[in-house]
């Protein structure tokens, strides 16, 4: 058990051999001569054979008793049995059922609670109360030491103590000095108490199993985060949004477009192949469409929606004041200075023919304007423009080589080389999430604290906050899918490379980045899965994800948290799939490729259901692909302010806040193969269903 106190380790009782060759008894009735013990030769000749690890579960309630034989003497071999109840193994054996034999359940003494406990070997799960697993079927994961039930009567002299097999035990390490429990399992900071951490919740379901399949894939040569390398990372990232700001503000006069840089970062992780999980630094083109794009659409002036007529007015006069300043300071051609100059005269005069115009006479006159003048201006500054795109993107590739040296250089001084890792065979398993080959260094400290309902965690005094309930969901994901580190040593620290890595990726400024973090309603996730078996998240994150099945964007730090990497990295065989992706265009074109490519390569039912924008002025090429797919099996639009999303941060935004309204529609298109659309139909009812799910709540009363 991961929660147990690691300080009650050395107070359990030794442990018993079923094997009577090699058997060493330790309890004996309170007046009963002391038991002889195996010679010291016997025992290690009989340690030193021994080949099993404790698991996770023996390391805090099971292990306790461990190695207590081996260095006490007769005499308190003596006190110790005038302590303990007379047990014997036939007894203990014939109390529990075959069944429960057979799954791996025995009985154990606590000496520190003074009552038996039961262990599952095979599982490494613990219980308090034998009749929990009986009579209610207790998940071990959601109430581990059966708090919420009533404590067993006292236990009578005649109960009996079960052993577990000598081979459990593990072997001593020769000359190195015996750690008390506290040491044995102590972390740079020890993992926190908390309440059992339900595998159900109002915003995640982790009892639903998986139904993905696919090859079995090799383990990744990513290197492992660390709370160093994440300080570093932030500060280049900070870095290089600023020097994005400065360009654009010296060379065009405007700020840098709101989320432009998010974009880029998504967009160029498209068809990046460098080593870094954030910088791009190995990218054909260099320069980014999606960054051009959107600079070139605020130049001259960055526009937004005018409320009133007199906002409307200014705004127009502005540009065409702007316009026309551009052509005579850049190195524009003579014909293109001659017609912005024409265009921005003509609406000069206009404004003083015209001094009380309505509000939408100016907005149509604005709009005539770009129209007319926006080729030509696009023309003068594409040179500067595509100098900031490459610029970004050289000084991209700097930062992400001083990041891998930082990395390195860690490994390097904990002796950690890049192994060689072999290929697994081709077979098809279950889906599970990215391991990574490269072993992990030694974690510093970190530190946390609870306040009511947040929890803070602080790395050299920057600190990360984060809901206690998101915090406890962390930590169930981390107990299912991290395998190097069953004690949690390691567990604050990465919990902190966590929440510093997607706040560098969000930005610096209030609720940015929150469209890309944005999930569907719990009623949606469930009615998913109830009707279309969908049981995985495409675009997903440790933070927001429903299932426990997901792919992420940072297969480094998110795969001991459950991710199964990039979804264009991830390759399935069969499975119900849901994809809600970033509203960035280029990574949903990639999206509908990789989808319409599984489904092509797979005879296996294999079923996507995406929830993209209702884009159509004009429409995106995702959308116009999604509805022309030869895959498409049905489609359905849910109108605007008609339907929620979570919030992008509902990690840490408050519980009032969580649901948005969304201020456009959604289009869902169901892609499947042959397979998959025999199974998971979207048939009529189903769709309605679905509708309902996605209707707020206010408007179902």
């Amino acid at each position: 058990m991961n929660r147990a106190n690691s300080n009650t380790q050395n107070n359990r009782i030794p442990q018993m051999s079923t094997n009577n060759q090699f058997s060493k008894p330790v309890i004996s009735a309170p007046n009963a001569a002391p038991v002889q013990r195996q010679s010291s030769r016997d025992q290690s000749a009989l340690l030193q054979n021994q080949s099993l690890k404790i698991g996770q579960g023996q390391g805090h309630l099971h292990n306790e008793g461990q190695g207590e034989g081996q260095s006490k003497n007769s005499h308190q071999n003596q006190a110790q049995s005038q302590m303990s109840p007379p047990q014997s193994t036939n007894e203990s054996e014939a109390e529990l059922p075959m069944e429960l034999l057979q799954a791996g359940w025995r009985r154990f003494w606590s000496k520190r609670e003074g009552r038996p406990y039961y262990f599952n070997k095979l599982t490494n799960q613990s219980l308090w109360d034998l009749q929990q697993l009986l009579d209610t079927q207790l998940d071990p994961l959601s109430d581990p030491l059966g708090i919420a039930t009533p404590s067993p009567p006292p236990m009578s002299p005649s109960d009996i103590r079960m052993t577990r097999l000598s081979v459990d035990i593990p072997s001593p390490q020769v000359g190195n000095k015996r750690r008390s429990s506290g040491e044995a399992l102590a972390s740079p900071v020890k993992r926190p108490m908390q309440q059992p951490v339900p595998i159900i919740s109002p915003t995640w379901n982790f009892e639903i199993p998986t139904n993905v399949v696919i090859y079995e894939r090799a383990m990744s040569h990513i290197l492992p985060p660390h709370p160093e390398v994440e300080v570093l990372r932030a500060q280049l990232i900070l870095k290089l949004r600023q020097q994005y700001q400065e360009m654009c503000h010296s060379r065009e006069g405007i700020d840098s477009p709101l989320e432009s840089f998010n974009r880029w970062l998504l967009e160029r992780k498209v068809i990046d192949k460098g080593n870094d999980c954030m910088f791009p630094s190995n990218c054909s083109p260099e320069i980014s469409q999606s960054m051009y794009r959107e600079i070139v659409n605020d130049i001259p002036i960055k526009l937004v929606k005018p409320k009133y007529s007199a906002d409307a007015r200014r705004q127009l006069s502005k540009y065409a004041e702007a316009a026309k300043k551009m052509v005579e300071t850049r190195n524009a051609s003579p014909e293109s200075r001659k017609l912005v100059k024409w265009h921005a005269e003509d609406t000069f005069q206009w404004l003083r023919k015209q001094p009380n115009a309505t509000y939408d006479d100016y907005l149509e006159r604005l709009a005539h304007l770009k129209r007319q003048c926006q080729p030509y201006l696009i023309e003068a500054a594409k040179g500067s423009v595509e100098g900031i795109c490459s610029k970004i993107y050289a000084l991209s590739c700097e930062y992400a080589k001083k990041v891998n040296e930082k990395s390195w250089q860690i490994l390097q001084e904990h002796g950690v080389k890049d192994p060689d890792l072999p290929e697994p065979p081709r077979r098809k398993v279950m889906c599970y999430p990215v391991l990574l080959g490269v072993p992990c260094p030694r974690m510093p400290t970190v530190e946390h604290h609870i306040e009511g309902e947040t929890t803070y965690v602080r790395f050299k005094g920057e600190t990360m906050k984060i809901n206690t309930s998101h915090f406890q969901k962390l930590e169930q994901l981390y107990r299912w899918n991290c395998k190097d580190d069953p004690r949690f040593d390691k567990f604050l620290a990465r919990v902190w490379c966590l929440l510093r890595r997607y706040q560098t990726y969000f930005g610096p400024q209030q609720n940015e980045g929150f469209l890309l973090q944005g999930a569907l309603p719990v009623p949606v996730f469930e009615c998913l899965h109830r009707l279309f078996g969908v049981t995985f998240e495409c675009f997903a994150s440790p933070l927001n994800c429903f299932y426990k099945q997901y792919c992420s964007a940072f297969a480094d730090i998110d795969s001991y948290f459950g991710s199964r990497g990039p979804i264009l990295d991830f390759h399935p065989v069969s499975g119900s799939f849901e994809a809600n992706p970033p509203f960035c265009e280029e990574l949903m074109e990639a999206m509908v490729d990789h989808f319409e490519s599984l489904l092509a390569e797979s005879s296996e039912p294999l079923s996507f259901i995406v929830f993209i924008p209702e884009w159509r002025d004009p429409p995106t090429e995702a959308l116009v692909r999604l509805e022309n797919s030869v895959f498409k099996r049905g489609q359905v639009t849910i109108p605007p302010f008609e339907h929620e999303y979570r919030h992008g941060f509902q990690h840490i935004c408050p519980k009032t806040e969580l649901n948005v309204k969304s201020s456009h529609g959604t289009l869902v298109i169901f892609l499947q193969n042959e397979a998959g659309f025999v199974k998971w139909a979207p048939t009529t009812e189903r769709v309605n269903e679905l509708l309902l799910a996605y209707r707020p709540k206010d408007k179902l009363n």
